[in-house]
C-alpha cells in the first residue's frame, strides 16, 4: 500500500495535434519515481548496470579531494565528467560527494597556512560546482563537520582550518562558495553523528542565516539494523527544521555484525567478511522495513544505498548483489517495492468523450501511448489530491 503523501491524482486530457483523443484506449506506463532511490555509482564499468538501473534512479559520485586532485592543480575532471554523463544521459540525476571533508583531504594542503587552505577550498568548490553545472546540480557540500575540528586519526589541512575558524564559519564559507557557483543547485549538509551535537550545529547554522537545502543523515548499520523506533525518533528530531531529509549513506549487512565496541567503522579490518544465507534473509527483511519506514515519512526525499555489490565499502557484505554478481534476496525484496508495490503497472485506460482519463499513482513520470504516439505526464508535488488538470499532447 502506498503512503498517501507519495500518491498524486490528476485528470489528464490526452490530445494529438491539439485535438482530444476521445473514446480511445491508451496505454499508461510509469517510467520513473519522483522519490530518489539512490546508490553510489563509483564504478560505472561494473557488469551490474542493468541490475543498478532496475533498483535506482539517483547516483552519487566520488569527489574526495585527495583522490580528485592528489596533485595540486591536476584535478580528475574529465574522468568524473564521463561518469556523470553516463548517468545523466540515462535520465538519472547525479549528486557529487563531498566538496569539503577532512578525511581524504589532499596531503599538499599541509604545506599551506590556514588562509591559503581556505582559499584553496573555496577555489576547489567554485571550480567543481561551475564545471559540472547542468550535469551535477546536487552536492554534499561539507561532510561530518561535527567531528571535523577534533578529528585526530591523522593530520590534515581541513581539520587545521576548521579548528582555527570554527564549524559554523567553515560551513558558511563552503556553502557560500557553492551557492555562488551554481545558485540553482541543491546543497546538503551531511553527517554520521545523529546525536544532539548535530542538532545544535544545524540550529547554529540556520540561526546564522546560512541557507541549507537538505539535511543528510548517514545510516551505516554494520553493527545492526536501527529498527523502526530508532529510525522514526531520528526522523522526528531532524525533520523539525522543516528541511527535506536525505538518507545519504545506508548499508545493512548480510553477514555477521561488526562488534559493538568499534567506534570508527573504518577500524574494523578483517581478511574476510562473508555473506551468509541466514544473514541474507535477515538483510532482505531489514531492507524492506527500513525503506518502508523512510518512504513512509513525509520529510524524506531520498535514500542512497552505499554500494550495490558486496565488498564495496570496508569489505562488508552490504550490497544487494554478491561478490560474484548474483542478486541476493535483498535485491529482489527492494525491487518488489520500487518496481512492484510502489509502481503503477502498465495499464490500458479508455478516455471519455472529451479525451480525459483519471490518473492516480506514485508521484513520478508516466508515458501515455496511442497509435504510435507518446506523451509524458508528471505526477508530483504540484498534483493535488483532488485531481489537478493536465494536458498530455501525444507526438509521433
Amino acid at each position: 500500500m502506498l503512503p498517501s503523501h507519495r500518491v498524486a491524482d490528476a485528470l489528464v486530457t490526452v490530445t494529438a495535434d491539439q485535438n482530444p483523443v476521445a473514446g480511445q484506449d491508451v496505454l499508461v506506463r510509469q517510467t520513473d519515481h519522483e522519490f530518489l532511490f539512490g546508490c553510489t555509482g563509483f564504478d560505472r564499468d561494473i557488469p551490474l548496470a542493468d541490475q543498478w538501473f532496475e533498483l535506482f534512479n539517483f547516483a552519487t559520485l566520488p569527489f574526495y579531494w585527495g583522490q580528485f586532485e592528489g596533485e595540486m592543480g591536476r584535478p580528475q575532471t574529465e574522468k568524473l565528467m564521463e561518469m556523470a554523463w553516463f548517468f545523466k544521459d540515462r535520465g538519472v540525476p547525479v549528486k557529487g560527494h563531498p566538496l569539503a571533508w577532512h578525511t581524504l583531504a589532499p596531503d599538499w594542503l599541509l604545506d599551506l597556512n590556514n588562509g591559503e587552505i581556505a582559499a584553496a577550498q573555496v577555489a576547489r568548490i567554485t571550480r567543481e560546482v561551475t564545471d559540472f553545472s547542468g550535469v551535477i546540480d546536487m552536492w554534499d557540500v561539507i561532510n561530518e563537520v561535527v567531528i571535523m575540528p577534533i578529528f585526530d586519526k591523522y593530520d590534515n589541512g581541513i581539520t587545521h582550518l576548521c579548528r582555527d575558524i570554527g564549524r559554523i564559519p567553515m560551513i558558511r564559507m563552503v556553502f557560500d562558495a557553492a551557492r555562488h557557483a551554481n545558485p540553482s543547485a541543491t546543497l546538503l549538509l551531511n553527517d554520521f553523528d545523529m546525536s544532539a551535537a548535530y542538532e545544535c550545529l544545524i540550529e547554529g547554522v540556520l540561526e546564522a542565516g546560512v541557507r541549507i537545502d537538505a539535511l543528510g543523515l548517514q545510516s551505516h548499520m554494520h553493527q545492526g539494523y536501527w529498527g523502526e523506533e530508532r529510525t522514526l525518533e531520528t526522523l522526528d528530531r531532524f525533520s523539525r527544521y522543516g528541511l527535506p531529509i536525505h538518507f545519504t549513506e545506508t548499508t545493512i549487512v548480510s553477514g555477521h555484525l561488526m562488534p559493538p565496541e568499534i567506534v570508527d567503522l573504518n577500524d574494523y579490518q578483517i581478511d574476510e567478511w562473508p555473506s551468509t544465507p541466514e544473514g541474507e534473509e535477515r538483510q532482505a527483511d531489514e531492507i524492506v522495513r527500513h525503506y518502508r519506514t523512510l518512504v513512509g515519512h513525509p520529510a524524506v526525499r531520498a535514500i542512497t544505498y552505499w554500494g550495490i555489490q558486496d565488498g564495496e565499502w570496508l569489505g562488508a557484505p552490504g550490497g544487494f548483489v554478491r561478490a560474484d554478481g548474483t542478486p541476493k534476496p535483498s535485491y529482489h525484496a527492494l525491487r518488489n517495492l520500487v518496481r512492484g508495490e510502489w509502481w503503477l503497472p502498465e495499464t490500458t485506460v479508455r478516455t471519455d468523450e472529451e479525451g480525459r482519463l483519471p490518473l492516480r499513482g506514485f508521484k513520478g513520470t508516466y508515458t501515455i501511448e496511442h497509435q504510435g504516439r507518446t506523451g509524458t505526464v508528471n505526477l508530483g508535488n504540484g498534483s493535488t489530491p483532488g485531481g489537478s488538470a493536465i494536458v498530455c499532447e501525444l507526438v509521433p
